[in-house]
C-alpha cells in the first residue's frame, strides 16, 4: 500500500508557514512529510530559506507524522558530525518518527564557505564517508575517525534515540543509485523512474523502502496556476548537471529565462483539474515507490489542502 505524505518548502516559506501547512497536511490526511534542507533558495522569487534543524524542533511538537529531510548533504557546508547530532536530537524529539535523507548536494548551498566544489565522483565518496562517520556516532559511544575527507575526535553525541536513525540517500544516476543500494536504509527520487528503482533493489536496497516526490500547483484555473509555478519553480525544468553546478540563485534565474510557460504547463498537473495529479501519481505508484511526496506550489495551500482532501485522497486511497 503506497503511502502519501506532505512535501515542505524551506525555499518557499519561512518556519511559521511551514509548521502550519505541517498541521494542515495531517487534518488532510496526509501520512508523512519530507522538508528540504538549503542554505538558498533555488530563486529569488521564493524568497526563503530557514535553518531546517529548528524548523523541525518545532514540526515535533505540532504532528504526529514521521519527518524526512528531502535531502540534508552533510560533506561540505556541516560536517558529518554536527549533522549526526542534529539528526540524533531530531529523531528525540520525533520519537522514534525521523528520517534522515541525505545526498551528495549542490553548489547552491554547499560553496558558501569558499570550498572548492568538488567533482561527482569525489562528492559520492565524500558522502559514503560522511555516512559511516554519522553511524558510528549514532551507537552512543565515543568515536575517532580519521578518514580521507572527514577526521572525528573523541566524539560521543549523548543525546541519541532508542533505535539508530534511519538514513535513506537520494539518488539520480546508476553510481549513485548503486552507492544508495549499498549504504542507504532507503532510496529517495524525485523522478518516476522504476528502472532506478530496480536498479537499486540489484545494488543491495531489496526490502528497503522506497520515496520519492513530485511538485503541483494548485488554483482556481489552469493559467493562474501555470503563471504561479512558472514564476516561482522554472527551475525544475532544467536540464542535466546545472542543479549540481550552478552556484547563486541569481545563476538559476538567469538559466531559467530559457524555461517558458508552456513547458511548465507540460512537467506537472496545474489547475483545478483533479485528473492530471492522480494521472502523475499514478507515475509514481506504477514506478515502484513505496512513499510518494507532493509539494503545492505557491499561495494558495489552504485550498489545495482541502482540493487533495476531498477530490484526489478518496481517488488515490480507491
Amino acid at each position: 500500500m503506497v503511502s502519501f505524505g506532505y512535501f515542505l518548502s524551506c525555499e518557499e516559506f519561512g518556519p511559521h508557514e511551514l509548521v502550519r501547512h505541517a498541521k494542515l497536511a495531517e487534518a488532510a490526511g496526509f501520512e508523512r512529510l519530507w522538508i528540504s534542507d538549503h542554505f538558498h533558495p533555488w530563486n529569488g522569487e521564493q524568497g526563503q530559506s530557514p535553518f531546517v534543524w529548528s524548523v523541525i524542533g518545532a514540526l515535533s511538537q505540532v504532528t504526529t507524522l514521521p519527518v524526512t529531510t528531502a535531502v540534508t548533504c552533510p560533506t561540505v557546508r556541516i560536517h558529518p558530525a554536527v549533522i549526526a547530532q542534529a539528526a540524533a536530537t531530531a529523531a528525540v524529539q520525533l520519537e522514534g518518527r525521523f528520517v534522515l535523507g541525505v545526498g551528495s548536494g549542490e553548489a547552491l548551498n554547499e560553496h558558501i564557505l569558499g570550498d572548492r566544489w568538488p567533482s561527482a565522483g569525489v562528492r559520492l565518496a565524500m558522502l559514503e564517508e560522511a555516512v559511516e562517520v554519522i553511524r558510528k556516532l549514532h551507537g552512543g559511544g565515543e568515536v575517532t575517525h580519521h578518514g580521507k575527507y572527514y577526521t572525528v575526535e573523541n566524539a560521543r553525541i549523548y543525546t541519541v534515540p532508542d533505535e539508530p536513525v534511519p538514513i535513506y540517500v537520494s539518488a539520480f544516476g546508476p553510481k549513485a543509485v548503486r552507492l544508495a543500494g549499498g549504504i542507504g536504509d532507503g532510496y529517495m527520487s524525485v523522478m518516476p523512474d522504476g528502472d532506478l528503482v530496480k536498479k537499486f533493489r540489484a545494488a543491495g536496497g531489496e526490502g528497503k523502502p522506497t520515496q520519492s516526490g513530485l511538485k503541483v500547483c494548485y488554483g482556481s484555473s489552469k493559467e493562474k496556476a501555470v503563471e504561479t509555478a512558472h514564476r516561482l519553480w522554472p527551475n525544475e525544468q532544467l536540464p542535466g548537471e546545472l542543479a549540481q553546478v550552478l552556484a547563486t540563485p541569481r545563476h538559476f534565474e538567469q538559466a531559467s529565462q530559457l524555461v517558458t510557460k508552456e513547458m511548465v504547463a507540460g512537467a506537472l498537473p496545474c489547475g483545478p483539474d483533479p485528473e492530471p495529479y492522480l494521472a502523475a501519481v499514478r507515475e509514481y505508484v506504477d514506478a515502484g515507490f513505496d512513499e510518494v511526496y507532493i509539494q503545492q506550489i505557491g499561495p494558495d495551500q489552504d485550498e489545495f489542502f482541502d482540493f487533495w482532501r476531498t477530490k484526489v485522497l478518496p481517488e488515490v486511497q480507491g
